[in-house]
This record gives C-alpha cells, structure tokens and sequence, in this order.
C-alpha cells in the first residue's frame, strides 16, 4: 500500500548559518582519536556553547576532508541541513583512515572482515573506535550518536552500522557505495563508466605518501570536450601512457581485474550487511548518475538479511546529492518536479528522523518507503517495495519501431545496425569534460535520429501508466563480432503540444521530448555471469537478459512509452572493441566494426517486463 504525502506546498524559513554563526554557536575542537591498532584520526569536534543539557552526537566520516584545519578556522555551516544545525549537535568530522591528516595508510572500499583478531580493523571497527571515544571524551555529551555521509561518506556510514556500538543509534547512509564492479559508479554490469572513474581517480587516486591537508590537484583534461578528449586517448591503456604515468595505484589494480575476481568481491560490502542494529534511514535519487545503485541495494539487503532492522528508503528525483546540495530540487536539466523535493527531505523526514532517534523527540512517522513519483511528482509512502498490488506486464518489440503488449507473430523478424567503435553514439547532445549529472533525465531525440539505435514506441496513452520496481530487459541478440555492449533505454516520449517551461532561458522545446528515464548498459561477454565471460559465436542469436535499478515513474496519458537499444553510450562507457578480449589491454587495431541485430519472432521474442499500478485512477 502506498499513501500519498500531501505536504509539498511549504515555505521554507530563513535557516541561512554562515561563519558568524557556526562561531556564535559552536566552539570547535580538534584531536586525534586513536584507533585498536595505534593508528590515530583526525577529527574535528563542534561543541555547542549551550551547556543546558547533554547534546547527541552527529558523526561524518569522510575520505575528503574535514578542513578547514586549525582549532580557530571553522566551517560556515554543520552538516548538511540547517534545521539540525539549529537544534543543537555535537558535529563530529574525521578524515578515514590514510587520508587528509590522518594517520594509517588508505584503501579503497575496505573490505570488511566478518572475523577479527584484537587488532584487525575495517571501517566497522574504526567507526566503533570513534563512537567509543567520542562517548567517552567529549563533555556534556548524551552518548547517543548518529551517522551521516553521502557518496563515499556513504559507504563509511554504510559499513560503520554493522556491528555497532551501543551509542550508535542511528545511520544516514546517503547514496552509499555497495559494489564498484556491478552497479556503483565506475562499473555497470562490468562496463567502464569511463570519464567517472577516470576525472575521479586522476585526482582522488594519487597517492599521499604523508599526512597533509590538501588535496591533490583536480586532472586538466585542456578540452571542454569530453568526447573528443576520450576519443583521442584511445584505448584504456593509452590512460597510463599518455596521463597517468603508472601513480594511480587503484587504476592499475581496475585494469588488471577485468572481470568479478576476488579483489572486486571483497569490495563488495551486501554480504556483510547482517544484524544492523542501529535505525536505518538510506537516502537516494532516481536520477543519480554514480550511486543509486548502492541506495537500492543497501535498502533490499537489509530486508532481506537484517529484517529486524528499522529502516526506511527515502528516494527523490535527484541527482548525485541533489537533496542537499544548492538548488531546491525543484529540477534536473530541463525536467521541472514542482516541488522544493530537497528542503522537504530535509524538514520532513531526515530531521525528524534524527530527533526521534537521538533526543526521543519531534513527531517522526515511520514508513518503510518515502519515495517521489516522478512524471506525476508528488511524494508517496508505503509499507513495502514494490508495492504489493504492482502487476508484471511485458512490452514487446515489434515491426515498424512499435512497442507492443502483444508478443510477436512472425517466426522470424529482426531489426539491425551497425556498430562502429570510431563513431560511437554521443550518451548526451551537450558537451563537458566528465560525465554530466543531466544525462539521467536528457533528451534522446538526438540518439534517435542515428542509424546506429533502434527505437520503439508504443501508442499515444489513453491513461496514465506508472512503472515501480526493477525492470528486465530480456534481448534476443546476434553481432558479427565476438562481444558486444547493449544498452537499453526506457524513454519517455512528451506530447507535441506539451508547454515550455516560463521562464524559458535555455529555450528547450518539450513538445515531443524524449526523457531518459532509465538507461543501462550490458556488456554482452558478461551475459552469463560477472566471473567467468563468454564470447558470442559472430551472426548466432543468444539471449542477453539483465535487470536495470528500480523506477517509480509515471507516463501521463497523452505521452508515449519508448525503449531505446544502441552499443555505444560514449564517453560515459568505454568502448568495446566488439573482440572477445580483455577490454582494458585491448590496442587501437582491436577495435572493429560489427553489425548487431535483435530479434523480435516468436521463438526469439526481445521484451522488456515491467511491474504496472493499477490504473487508470492509479488508486493506491
């Protein structure tokens, strides 16, 4: 069941902090809080001056800094949302462990150990060590602590709940990382999401031989132009010849684990996610181009294998962080939501959320979800996801580019096109140097309009068709080549008539826009399993099925439901050489041309399933 949340229409108060009132308010501290190990981290401590009574305890825990450092250089605000600043925390920050001024040498993703001696450590551990310290050190202190992060953060948030220390109450992890090689940032489904992991790690993965307060340089890529700068690099092996020059360490170790070894495994942190006694408040966004993958998966592991667990999913249509960062997450691109969607998440539920936990305070209403409906965008809540009443239903790719619910009749049909990795297809119809957060809801009339992407529709809607849960795309697929890459796009097709938005200052045209909704890639060797590739035997059809991340979108009537399908996504995914090889040493002769068809004939039927709400009241 999920009930609708009629509080969008609110205005938000003046809660504006600045330097002049952190200082006003807070006196801060810094120290080195010593770990099981020896190892010390840094962290920077906000106590209120308001010593009326014992104040909970808010702690981030960061790979990025908590500068600025020096006991009398402070930030000009605590946290992320001004109405827990304004309820008085202690707001706790540290550098993990190897970064910034912290001592210890730094890992990406540590993997968690299940079993320990007395001085092996993980992020769980580090996390306890902290809170126990914390509990025990600072003044004036109530011993009840709450963890917060987004991003990487959130990963540390994520892995700091399990196993947890009695004061730790509750966890915010905010679009957390769960595993870099299926879903979360710099893979999907074994592709390389190219210009993400390598601006991230041609800055964040240089090493830091000391402790030091600054980070390391932002990569000059000396273009706006981020296709034609991927383009010209060439192969990936080109990355460290021509720019990396061998000293990003975790780069050499993505290259030499081409496929779900044992490295990627240990990362990946859903098996561990056990027990979790602290209540759980996981936050993500439709539209988040590096981790929505991670708040999924975090929130279903935690149904599955920590039942006990109070949690909640919070999902808004946001990009990476859209639901604190500047701005009102009113829109993404050219797609507008009516509603302020990141100051109500921040009144409405993470604030109360905190209260209740930390002070037995506020009016905190608990619902296993709190997600936007996006394209009728209005918030709703329910007791289950996907909701118990969603009907599977299943779309068909049919002749002439349409999109049926009826499955095919020919005994033998297919569509084709030729793939060439020289001229891959644009993932977005503007130009920027690293992958932009706008792709997710971007305009696809520019993709097509290419031979090279088949596109089918279904009719003009009599009625309002809303999708929730994951979705499969079940292909019957062939190429000329031994691999290949698809990517399927679920696509949103406005009507003609539909308005421009008033203002109009980039003068989008909306009549017959084509949203992205969900897109996702699969590369084809991948097709039976992440460990073990297999090639495809050139012109023979072979099945390529794979689930995308969750949606919870509706198609207004009038509008129009489109799936996209294509072999290159660039430079958001990196090439394939269409060779069955290992992608990241492949050299530029690799790189061939292929002709993909797919199928659409009764014994090769490619469709897309779906879960449908009722309609066409859309009753709940």
């Amino acid at each position: 069941m999920m009930r609708i949340l009629l509080a969008l229409a609110f205005t938000v108060p003046a809660l504006a902090q600045g330097l002049d009132w952190v200082k006003a308010n807070y006196t801060k501290y810094e120290y080195r809080v010593p770990m099981r190990d020896g190892i010390r981290l840094f962290t920077s401590v906000y106590l209120p001056k308001d010593q009326s009574e014992p104040w909970p305890i808010m702690l981030n825990r960061t790979p990025y800094g908590v500068a600025p450092y020096g006991a009398d250089q402070y930030r000009e605000q605590m946290g992320t949302n001004p109405w827990l600043a304004k309820d008085k925390y202690i707001f706790v920050f540290q550098d993990v462990r190897g970064t910034r001024m912290s001592e210890g040498q730094f890992t990406n993703m540590t993997p968690h150990k299940d079993t320990k001696s007395a001085r092996d450590f993980d992020e769980s551990t580090d996390t306890y060590d902290t809170i126990d310290w914390l509990v025990k050190h600072l003044p004036n202190n109530s011993a009840k602590v709450c963890t917060w992060g987004s991003s990487y953060p959130g990963f540390y948030t994520a892995a700091g709940m399990i196993d947890a220390h009695p004061a730790h109450k509750c966890a915010i992890p905010q679009a957390p990382i769960m595993d870099w090689f299926t879903g979360d940032d710099f893979h999907h489904n074994g592709a390389l999401f190219l210009p993400h992991a390598f601006n991230f790690l041609a800055s964040f993965g240089r090493p830091r031989p000391e402790p030091r307060p600054t980070a390391a340089d932002r990569f000059d890529h000396k273009t706006p132009d981020g296709y034609d700068f991927f383009l010209r690099m060439g192969p990936l092996v080109n990355a460290n010849e021509k720019y990396f020059k061998n000293d990003v360490a975790f780069w050499n170790e993505m290259m030499k684990n081409d496929t779900y070894t044992d490295f990627w495994k240990s990362r990946n942190l859903r098996p561990h996610v056990k027990g979790v006694k602290p209540a759980v408040l996981t936050v993500g966004g439709w539209f988040d181009a590096e981790n929505l993958y991670g708040a999924l998966q975090l929130f279903k592991t935690l149904e599955k294998q920590s039942p006990a667990t109070e949690q909640t999913l919070v999902m808004g249509p946001w990009c990476h962080g859209c639901w604190y960062r500047s701005g009102t997450g009113e829109q993404l691109g050219d797609i507008r939501f009516n509603a302020k969607t990141g100051p109500w998440y921040q009144e409405f539920v993470e604030f109360p959320f905190v209260r209740k936990h930390l002070k037995s305070a506020g009016d905190w209403k608990h619902a296993k979800t709190i997600l936007f409906e996006t394209g009728a965008n209005q918030w709703r809540r329910g007791d289950v996801w996907p909701p118990a009443n969603a009907q599977p239903k299943t779309f068909y790719l049919r002749a002439n580019g349409t999109l049926s619910q009826e499955a095919p009749s020919e005994a033998a049909a297919f569509d084709e096109y030729v793939s060439d990795p020289a001229r891959p297809v644009p993932y977005v119809d503007k130009t920027g140097p690293g992958m932009l957060v706008e792709y997710m809801t971007g305009d696809q009339r520019f993709a097509s309009r290419r031979t090279d992407v088949l596109t089918y529709m279904t009719g003009v809607l009599e009625d309002d068709l809303t999708l929730t849960g994951d979705i499969t795309h079940s292909l019957w697929a062939s190429t000329t080549g031994t691999d290949s890459d698809f990517i399927v796009k679920v696509v949103d097709v406005y009507p003609d008539d539909y308005p421009d938005p008033d203002p109009n200052p980039t003068r989008v045209r909306m009549g017959g826009y084509q949203q992205l909704v969900r897109g996702e890639v699969m590369r084809g060797k991948f097709r039976a399993g992440f460990e073990k590739p297999m090639p495809f035997e050139p012109g023979q059809p072979a099945k390529v099925e794979f689930t995308v991340n969750d949606i919870f979108h509706t198609f207004r009537a009038g509008h129009r439901l489109m799936i996209q399908i294509q072999s290159t996504w660039f430079p958001l995914v990196d090439r394939n050489p269409q060779q069955f090889l290992n992608i990241n040493q492949a050299k530029e002769t690799d790189f061939r041309r292929a002709t993909q068809r797919i199928y659409r004939s009764t014994a090769m039927p490619t469709q897309v399933r779906v879960r449908v709400l009722p309609g066409p009241s859309q009753s709940r």
